[in-house]
């Protein structure tokens, strides 16, 4: 979960730097045609194309439309906020996680973890910011991302069992591919050639954050794992700062902070309970 989360962060980190020339949807497809590098190479190590078989068809379409909607969610957000300001947000996905786990998972959840989780929203409310006159709508895109990606993350659980990462990964990528594809019916920029390099290695970095966070998901307790998710915070710091000179502000740190200590706290309790 930690490299995975490394990865996805500076994949990201990359992607913003395009998300003032090109459309979400764009940004999307032509990253996601990239990912199928590291798809082709993990099929090949992983026994060729019979790895690739899908058993659940059902499962698998459930989570890849959450991951399409968490993409363009998550690209939107980029093109609007800072990098540290969309990860620090997307930090509810654990807490949500953590929520959906009882119900979804059949999970044990108590009430100390249940209390991490409300503080963790409080958290959540800081980072948005608590005055109505200065309440950001857009803060609210990078939330529904987490929301979005924490279902995906419950699915990968619930369909792990059955499915190989690889054919997961390579499902989820070929649905984000074509609703990206799709969305350049509306609205899409010329592509400059010398933009390549920067998608081939966000798509390559994608894939294998992606297959990293997949793995993590098949062989731990949603609740447990989904803390290191953490892991993320201060890589998105220095990518910001070093790409955008981008400094997170108190109200991102103020609420990081008990957002963090949730989640932690709940990776406390779990190995308590263990």
């Amino acid at each position: 979960m930690v490299a995975g989360m490394a990865l996805l962060t500076l994949n990201n980190a990359l992607l913003k730097t395009l998300t003032a020339d090109y459309p979400p949807g764009q940004l999307i497809a032509l990253r996601a045609a990239f990912v199928f590098i590291p798809i082709a190479l993990i099929a090949w190590r992983s026994g060729g194309l019979g790895s690739l078989r899908i058993n659940n068809y059902g499962g698998q379409s459930i989570r890849a439309g959450f991951l399409v909607a968490t993409q363009f969610l998550m690209v939107t957000s980029l093109a609007l906020l800072p990098l540290a300001d969309v990860t620090a947000l997307s930090f509810s996905g654990p807490l949500i996680i953590t929520a959906l786990a009882a119900p979804m998972l059949g999970e044990h959840i108590g009430w100390r973890r249940w209390s991490a989780v409300v503080i963790g929203f409080i958290g959540i409310l800081i980072m948005v910011r608590p005055d109505p006159d200065i309440f950001r709508i857009v803060a609210l895109l990078p939330i529904l991302a987490a929301c979005s990606g924490a279902l995906r993350d419950l699915v990968t659980r619930r369909i792990s069992t059955g499915e190989s990462s690889i054919a997961i990964l390579s499902f989820s990528t070929l649905a984000v591919l074509l609703a990206g594809v799709a969305s350049l019916a509306f609205d899409h920029a010329p592509l400059d050639y010398g933009d390549l390099p920067v998608l081939a290695m966000a798509g390559c970095l994608q894939g294998a954050a992606h297959f990293v966070l997949i793995e993590a998901f098949r062989h731990g307790e949603a609740s447990v794992i989904a803390p290191f998710k953490y892991s993320a915070l201060p890589w998105a710091a220095i990518f910001g700062f070093m790409l955008f000179g981008d400094v997170p502000d108190i109200w991102i740190i103020a609420g990081a902070v008990p957002v963090v200590c949730s989640g932690l706290y709940i990776l406390h309790r779990e190995r308590l309970r263990h």
